[in-house]
């Protein structure tokens, strides 16, 4: 879906404060390149834009009046001229009043230009990941996403700061050019020349130095997402031994970031040093002329002095120049990257089209056939995870990919406003994220109030959870109140799908999706919460995407999907001696296997109802049911 960028709101040209963020409303960017979404987020500060300029104005021209002022003391001394003296003196003191009062409120407005634009892209790249849920991080690597709202955002901010800077700048350099060429014509000229020739000298090492920077970030970017990709998975990597392989890979990207750094910083040092060396040619070009001027008796002391003292200062806006271009460059793919995340939309209108009221009754699934009865546990086995992970997206509504609407209770989820499909019904991935902060503050999620936390954790079995994190909380008396470090990297697979379970159950949504919920829990765990999910959601529509023979022995109706289409319902233990295709995904069979034992068969085990290996798996099952 196009995104419609929108036309500035007047209301949203006021002067914006840091004490008033967050914005009530960050608007709809204009993400169908950098450069607009640069010029939409200007657009938006255009207040605080133009009180950055006005007094960027006060503080340039303060500085650029200077020597106009030493020029007339100067030559008030030559003439003997005391009261000239006096009002050269009261001018400059005029001048550093304005210098200090500008300098003052220019540093002000540009810091809060900057951090009011980087907390608009903030709120803006939030709410697109709210919206976009775990389609998310499917679109874009999850490296990506954090690079965009830490370092990008703060490069966005820095050209929308530093334009505001840079046009005050640019007017305070032709003011002062224009000044000279009244004030000494002879001298003005060169000055009116040399300047904008001083202004573009660097124009021609821009693309070279965007480019290096661009690569810089592109390296800088792939170590980010290296090394977000190691720590997530630091556990499974001691695991293995892995942990200096994925280091030695960390140190060459960190490696190759530095020499492109290196690479970077020499071109904008090369930069940096024509902005030095012009401007001093300039200075002795025209000191040298004016000195054979004054010799002729064409100009006097006082206005070499003014015309070598403007050139003096004027290197400092010059330097403005310098910074609005490399601000440009470096903010410019950050734009790029921001507007691509903003970009990405859902085909379906998360508006909707009818009202936002919960509907109720049977999940249907058009495209696959698959049926969830109201009230009901409804199991799900997949021979393909991701397949699976993508069915369970549909269920929820507003999937990430065109298709059949799924309906709840015969109403298309798609027609119904994204809040109102996802109260209705609740998804949780294979992955769940749990947020840092307090178990109590994990739980506090908007709910029915007919479940409560302590019968949640029961269900989900987190017993030893809650007695792990009050043992590491040693200042929390109540486990409730123990921290959870981010993402839970401090506890375990199986430790943090339980509490996501937990969570999940807490909602107690209309319908709930859970996709592989205790694929990294024990068998005598998970027959507890087979037995516990089924119990807390007795009434309610559960929909669980998994293989494990302890949950869907639990369903009360077990569908097998396979290549996109239901191919059998029925219960387990019925699917288990009926469906060779249904066995062979539950059970690992491999075709080895099957062949083997189709052969002992045939060979004189024709009468059994059953295959060997599947009755044991139930002996098995029961065994554990009993000990659980």
């Amino acid at each position: 879906m196009a995104v419609r960028p929108s036309a500035p709101d007047p209301s949203r040209w006021d002067v914006m404060q840091i004490q008033d963020l967050p914005y009530p409303d960050p608007g709809v960017p204009d993400a169908r390149s950098g450069p607009r979404f640069l010029w939409w987020l200007f657009r938006n500060q255009l207040g605080g834009q133009l009180k950055a300029l006005a007094w960027g104005l006060v503080h340039f021209a303060s500085v650029s009046s200077l020597p106009f002022c030493v020029g007339l003391a100067i030559q008030a001394v030559v003439d003997r001229s005391g009261g000239r003296l006096a009002l050269a003196g009261g001018l400059m003191a005029l001048a550093g009043a304005g210098i200090a009062l500008g300098d003052a409120f220019l540093h002000r407005s540009a810091v809060t230009n900057w951090i009011t634009a980087a907390a608009r892209v903030q709120q803006l790249l939030a709410r697109k990941a709210a919206l976009l849920g775990s389609a998310l991080t499917r679109r874009v690597a999850a490296g990506e996403v954090v690079a965009v709202s830490t370092g990008d955002v703060e490069k966005i901010g820095w050209f929308v700061e530093a334009v505001s800077r840079f046009t005050a700048a640019a007017v305070t350099i032709v003011l002062v050019c224009v000044g000279l060429v009244l004030y000494q014509p002879a001298l003005g000229v060169v000055v009116a020349v040399g300047l904008p020739v001083l202004a573009v000298a660097v124009l021609p090492l821009l693309p070279r130095a965007t480019r290096r920077a661009d690569f810089q970030r592109e390296k800088a970017g792939r170590a980010t997402e290296l090394a977000s990709d190691t720590v997530a998975g630091l556990r499974v990597l001691r695991g293995i031994g892995g942990e200096e392989l994925f280091l030695d890979r960390y140190r060459r990207a960190s490696q190759e970031v530095r020499h492109a750094a290196v690479r970077s910083a020499r071109m904008w040092a090369l930069i940096a040093a024509i902005q030095v060396l012009l401007p001093g040619l300039l200075l002795i070009a025209v000191v040298w002329y004016g000195v054979h001027l004054a010799r002729d008796g064409r100009i006097a002391v006082g206005e070499l002095v003014t015309a070598y003292s403007s050139i003096m200062l004027l290197t400092y806006p010059l330097r403005h120049f310098e910074e609005i271009a490399m601000a440009y460059s470096f903010s410019r793919p950050s734009a790029r990257r921001a507007a691509g995340v903003l970009s990405l939309e859902r085909p379906t209108d998360t508006d909707g089209s009818r009202a936002g009221e919960v509907p109720s009754g049977d999940l249907y699934d058009p495209a696959t056939g698959l049926l969830a009865p109201a009230g009901r546990f409804t199991a799900v086995v997949c021979g393909d995870p991701d397949a699976a992970g993508r069915l369970a997206e549909r269920l929820g509504g507003h999937p990430s990919q065109t298709g059949t609407s799924v309906r709840l209770g015969g109403v298309p989820l798609d027609e119904l406003p994204l809040d109102t499909a996802r109260t209705a019904v609740l998804v949780q991935d294979k992955d769940p994220v749990l947020l840092s902060g307090t178990l109590r503050e994990l739980l506090d999620v908007p709910h029915s109030g007919a479940v409560g936390s302590a019968e949640a954790l029961a269900a989900a079995q987190c017993a030893d959870v809650l007695a792990a994190l009050a043992q590491g909380s040693l200042d929390a008396a109540d486990p409730m109140d123990a921290l959870i470090t981010e993402r839970g990297r401090s506890l375990s697979g199986g430790q943090r799908q339980r509490l996501a379970l937990a969570r999940s159950l807490v909602t107690d949504p209309e319908v709930l999706v859970l996709d592989e919920p205790t694929s990294a829990v024990d068998s005598h765990t998970e027959a507890r919460i087979a037995g516990g999910l089924k119990e807390l959601r007795a009434g309610r529509t559960t929909v669980v995407f998994t293989s494990s023979p302890l949950l869907l022995d639990r369903a009360d109706r077990v569908v097998l999907v396979h290549e996109g289409e239901v191919t059998a319902v029925g219960v387990h233990r019925d699917l288990l001696h009926k469906e060779p295709l249904y066995r062979a995904v539950v059970t690992r069979e491999t075709d080895e296997e099957a062949a083997l034992r189709d052969a002992a068969r045939q060979g004189g085990d024709t009468g059994s109802a059953a295959p060997v290996d599947a009755l044991e798996q139930i002996d098995a099952l029961e065994e554990i049911e009993e000990s659980a």
